[in-house]
C-alpha cells in the first residue's frame, strides 16, 4: 500500500496556516453563543428552531468542523504553494475541479459561496490582504506581489470553511444558516489574523517584495530595453505627457494598465446612483466620510504607484509643467485651467484625472477632483516651499484627495488635521535654509518616513494624521531643544529664569495675601507685594534663605511698614530718623539690584516721604498696639519662599514677565550674553521701521472659500500684529527686524509657561537671540515681527487659484 507522505510547508508558512486554523475554531466556538443569543431574541418559530437546529449541530461536531476545516486548508495551502503539481500528475491527489471539463452543480455552489465568503473578507481586510500579498511573494520566491498566488488570500479560507460546514450539517437550511454566521464571525477575526501574519513574517526576517512594472506587449515592443527603476518613471512620465498607458498598482499590489472606474459613492454623501460598496476605511478609526470602494482602490494604486517617483530626486521632474489639460469645464468645476506655472513634482490628479472621473459619481465629486488639482498645481508651484519638501507632499495628493472627497470640513474647516498635516510641512521646509547641513536632512527623512507611513497605512481614517502630525511636531520640537542645547544650553538657563520667575510671583502672591488685613498705605502695600518681593526672593535664591542679605531684605521690609504709622513719642521719631539713612540707603540698593526703572522709584518716594511726614504728626500708638502692629507685620513677612517643584501649574497669563513693568528680569551680563538676550531699552521704539520689500499682501479669509463648496467662519491664523505673540511655533519661519534690517529668523526654543523664546538667524541660522514674551510682544505689536508667511500653504494655494481664475474670465468671456 502506498502511503502518501505528509506534506511539510515551509515553517514561517506554516505558522500562518495554524493562525487561520485557530481563528476558524474560534470563531466556530463564537458561532454556537452567537446563535443560541439570536435563538432567543427571535420571534418567528420557524427561525428560531433553525437556529437552534444549526446550533446543536455544530456543538456537536465542533471538532468534526474543525478538522474537515484544517485538512481542506492544507490541501489548498499546498496546492497554491505549488507543492502538490508532481502529486496530482501521478494521480496522487484529487485533480482540481477548475480543470475539469464538467463540475457538479454542487461544487459549483460550493464555490459560489466561496467567493461570496471571499467578498466579505477583502472588504474587511482589503489592506492586510494586499500586505501579506508582498510578504507571500516574497516566500514563495514569486518576484513580486501576486493576490492569485497568494495561498492565504480570503478564497482559499472560504472554501475551506464552506466544506468544513458541509461536513457538519446534512440539511441545505442548517447550511445555509451556518455558512452565514460562521462566515460572519470568521471575517471579523480575520483583518486581526492576517495582521499577526504579516507581524509574524516580518519578526522572522522576511522583506514584501517591491513594486514592479508588468508592460503591455505595446510597451515591450518600443522599450526592450527598460528594466529597473527607471520604467516606472517612464511610464508615469509618458501618462503625465499623454505618451501611453499609465501603470497603477492592482488590488493585488502589481502594476498593471489602467483601467476605468465604475460610479459609486458621492463627496459628502450616499450615492443615488449604482450600487457601489461604500468604503468606510474598515473601522479601524474615524473615517473621514464615505467613499465608493472602487475609487478608494483607485486612489491606493495610484498613490502606491507615485512613490518612487516622487521620491527620486528634482532630476527626473524638475521644472515640470503643467499642460493646464484635463481640468474640464471651469464652470462645472467652479476653479478652470489653473495650470501652466513651472512645478516641483507631477501633478497626479491631472494625470489620472479621467479614471478618477470615471470611479466618482456625480459633478460635486467631479468638481472635487479638479479643485484638489488646481491646488496642488498651486502647492506644487509655491516658490516658499523647498523643491525636497514639495516632492513629499506631492506624495500626499491622492490621500487628500481621499480626504476632500469623503470629508465636506476639509474645505469648511482649516483645523482639519489633513490640512494642518499638509500646511506643517510646508511652513518646517520653509524655514530651513540648508537642506545639505545634518539637521535639514534629519527634518527631511523624518518628513519622507512620515509621509511613506500615511501613504502606506489607513489614509482614511482621521486619527492617522492626528498621530503623524503629533509625531512631527514632537521631532521637530526635540530637534529645535537639541541645536539650543548644543550652542551653550540656553533652553537649561532660561528654564531655571523661568522657574525664578514663577518663585517670585507666587511669593508675591503670598506676601501681599498676608499683608491684606494689616493697616498698611495701599502704595506701600503694593510696592511690597510686587516689588520688594522680588528683591526678597532674589536675595534667596542668590544666596541662601539664612544668609545676612535675604535677613536684611526682610527687616527692611518690615521697617517700611513701621516707618509710615504714627510716632507721637519723641523716643520713637527720634529711632526712626536714626535709622532713616539706613533705611532709604537699603531700599535704593535693593532697587539698583532689581534695575528697577527711575520712574518707578520717583513714584515710589513720592508718596514715601509725605506719608513719613503724616507719622511724625499723627496720635501714636500704644507701647502695646505698637508690639502687637510690629509683631504682625514680622509675621506676615516671615512668609517662606515657595520652590518651584510645589508650584502649581499656572497660565503664562499670570507670569510676571506678562504684566510687570519692571522686566529686565534678572540677568546678569553673562547670563543675557550667553542666551543673547534682546534688551527692551536698547530698541529705539519710537523709530520707524524699514518696509519689508519682500512681504506679501495680506489673505482674507474671503479669500480661502471656493464657491460650490463648504465655505469656512473661522479667522485665519494671524500672520503680525500682537496676537502673532500668541501663536509663534517652534520650527516656523518669521521675519524680524533687528540689527536695523530684515532678517529671517527661526523659533527654536520656548519655555515651558511662554515666558522666554529663542530664535536662530543668519548665515544657516548660526546667530542666536532670545527674548522675554513682553518683548515679543511688543515687537510683534509694533510692526517689527511678522510671519514669513503670509498665510499657511493651502491657504495660499486657494487665494493663488481664485485670483488666477479671476485673470482668465474676462478672456474666457471675449
Amino acid at each position: 500500500m502506498n502511503l502518501t507522505p505528509p506534506l511539510r510547508l515551509p515553517p514561517a508558512l506554516e505558522s500562518a496556516v495554524q493562525r487561520v486554523r485557530m481563528a476558524a475554531r474560534s470563531a466556530a466556538e463564537r458561532t454556537v453563543d452567537s446563535l443560541g443569543l439570536a435563538a432567543l431574541s427571535s420571534n418567528n418559530v420557524f427561525h428560531r428552531d433553525g437556529l437552534l437546529g444549526a446550533q446543536f449541530e455544530l456543538n456537536r461536531k465542533l471538532a468534526i468542523f474543525a478538522l474537515t476545516f484544517n485538512e481542506s486548508l492544507d490541501q489548498q495551502v499546498a496546492r497554491e504553494a505549488g507543492m502538490l503539481e508532481a502529486r496530482n500528475a501521478a494521480g496522487g491527489m484529487p485533480t482540481n475541479w477548475d480543470a475539469l471539463s464538467l463540475v457538479d452543480d454542487h461544487e459549483l455552489e460550493i464555490q459560489v459561496s466561496a467567493d461570496r465568503f471571499a467578498l466579505e473578507i477583502s472588504h474587511a481586510c482589503e489592506w492586510e490582504i494586499r500586505e501579506l500579498d508582498a510578504y507571500m511573494g516574497t516566500l514563495l520566491k514569486l518576484g513580486r506581489a501576486e493576490h492569485e498566488r497568494n495561498p492565504l488570500r480570503a478564497e482559499v479560507v472560504g472554501q475551506a470553511m464552506i466544506r468544513a460546514v458541509e461536513a457538519v450539517a446534512d440539511r441545505p437550511e442548517t447550511r445555509k444558516v451556518l455558512g452565514t454566521e460562521i462566515g460572519r464571525s470568521l471575517a471579523n477575526a480575520m483583518r486581526q489574523t492576517y495582521t499577526e501574519i504579516v507581524a509574524d513574517l516580518r519578526n522572522a526576517g522576511i522583506k514584501p517584495v517591491g513594486l514592479q512594472v508588468r508592460q503591455t506587449p505595446h510597451d515591450a515592443a518600443g522599450r526592450a530595453g527598460s528594466t529597473g527603476p527607471g520604467s516606472l518613471h517612464g511610464d508615469l512620465r509618458d501618462s503625465i505627457h499623454g505618451r501611453g498607458p499609465a501603470h497603477e498598482l492592482s488590488a493585488s499590489g502589481r502594476l498593471s494598465p489602467r483601467a476605468g472606474g465604475s460610479s459609486g459613492q458621492g463627496a459628502f454623501g450616499p450615492s443615488t446612483a449604482g450600487g457601489g460598496f461604500s468604503h468606510s476605511g474598515g473601522g479601524r478609526g474615524t473615517p473621514m466620510g464615505r467613499v465608493d470602494g472602487e475609487m478608494m482602490a483607485l486612489l491606493r494604486r495610484l498613490s502606491h504607484g507615485s512613490g518612487a517617483l516622487m521620491d527620486s530626486g528634482s532630476s527626473d521632474f524638475g521644472g515640470y509643467v503643467s499642460s493646464g489639460g484635463g481640468y474640464g469645464d471651469a464652470g462645472a468645476s467652479g476653479m478652470g485651467m489653473l495650470g501652466g506655472g513651472a512645478l516641483m513634482a507631477p501633478n497626479l490628479i491631472v494625470a489620472h484625472r479621467e479614471e478618477l472621473r470615471q470611479a466618482a459619481s456625480g459633478a460635486l465629486d467631479h468638481m472635487v477632483i479638479d479643485v484638489i488639482a488646481g491646488l496642488f498645481d498651486q502647492i506644487l508651484s509655491d516658490p516658499k516651499v523647498p523643491p525636497q519638501m514639495a516632492r513629499q507632499i506631492a506624495r500626499l495628493q491622492l490621500p487628500v484627495l481621499r480626504a476632500a472627497l469623503g470629508d465636506n470640513t476639509f474645505f469648511s474647516s482649516r483645523k482639519h488635521p489633513v490640512r494642518r498635516f499638509i500646511n506643517r510641512i510646508a511652513s518646517l521646509g520653509t524655514a530651513v535654509d540648508d537642506f545639505e547641513g545634518a539637521e535639514g536632512r534629519a527634518l527631511l527623512a523624518r518628513v519622507r518616513e512620515l509621509v511613506q507611513e500615511v501613504v502606506e497605512g489607513d489614509f482614511e481614517q482621521i486619527e492617522l494624521y492626528e498621530r503623524k502630525l503629533n509625531e512631527l511636531e514632537a521631532f521637530v520640537a526635540e530637534q529645535a531643544k537639541a541645536e539650543v542645547h548644543a550652542e551653550g544650553q540656553a533652553d537649561v538657563l532660561l528654564a531655571r529664569k523661568e522657574d525664578q520667575l514663577r518663585v517670585q510671583q507666587r511669593f508675591a502672591q503670598q506676601l501681599d495675601g498676608a499683608l491684606h488685613s494689616l493697616p498698611v498705605p495701599d502704595f506701600l502695600r503694593d510696592f511690597l507685594g510686587k516689588t520688594w518681593s522680588r528683591a526678597i526672593a532674589q536675595a534667596e535664591q542668590q544666596f541662601g534663605a539664612d544668609s545676612a542679605q535675604a535677613k536684611r531684605m526682610r527687616e527692611v521690609g518690615r521697617e517700611l511698614v513701621m516707618s509710615v504709622q504714627p510716632k507721637g513719642v519723641p523716643a520713637q521719631r527720634q529711632a526712626f530718623l536714626r535709622t532713616l539713612p539706613q533705611l532709604m540707603k537699603d531700599v535704593n540698593a535693593g532697587l539698583d539690584r532689581l534695575r528697577c526703572s527711575e520712574e518707578l522709584r520717583r513714584d515710589f518716594f513720592a508718596k514715601l516721604l509725605p506719608a513719613h511726614a503724616e507719622s511724625l504728626k499723627s496720635q501714636a500708638l500704644s507701647t502695646l498696639e505698637h508690639n502687637l502692629l510690629a509683631k504682625q507685620v514680622e509675621t506676615a513677612l516671615a512668609v517662606p519662599l515657595p520652590k518651584a517643584t510645589e508650584l502649581p501649574p499656572m497660565p503664562a497669563s499670570a507670569l510676571p514677565v506678562l504684566n510687570d513693568a519692571i522686566m529686565p528680569a534678572d540677568f546678569s551680563a553673562e547670563e543675557a550674553k550667553a542666551v543673547g538676550l534682546v534688551d527692551e531699552s536698547k530698541v529705539n521704539w519710537n523709530g520707524k521701521v524699514d518696509i519689508d520689500i519682500g512681504a506679501e499682501p495680506e489673505i482674507a479669509a474671503a479669500d480661502v472659500n471656493i464657491a460650490g463648496l463648504p465655505s469656512s467662519d473661522e479667522a485665519l491664523e494671524p500672520t503680525q500684529g500682537k496676537s502673532l505673540a500668541d501663536n509663534v511655533q517652534i520650527g516656523f519661519a518669521y521675519q524680524m527686524h533687528i540689527e536695523d534690517s530684515w532678517q529671517k529668523v527661526r523659533l527654536n526654543h520656548v519655555s515651558p509657561a511662554r515666558t522666554f523664546f529663542v530664535f536662530r538667524y543668519g548665515a544657516k541660522q548660526r546667530k542666536t537671540i532670545s527674548m522675554t514674551y513682553r518683548m515679543l510682544s511688543r515687537m510683534c505689536e509694533t510692526g517689527r515681527m511678522r510671519a514669513f508667511e503670509n498665510a499657511y500653504l493651502l491657504e495660499r494655494a486657494t487665494a493663488r487659484a481664485r485670483r488666477q481664475l479671476a485673470g482668465l474670465k474676462p478672456s474666457a468671456a471675449g
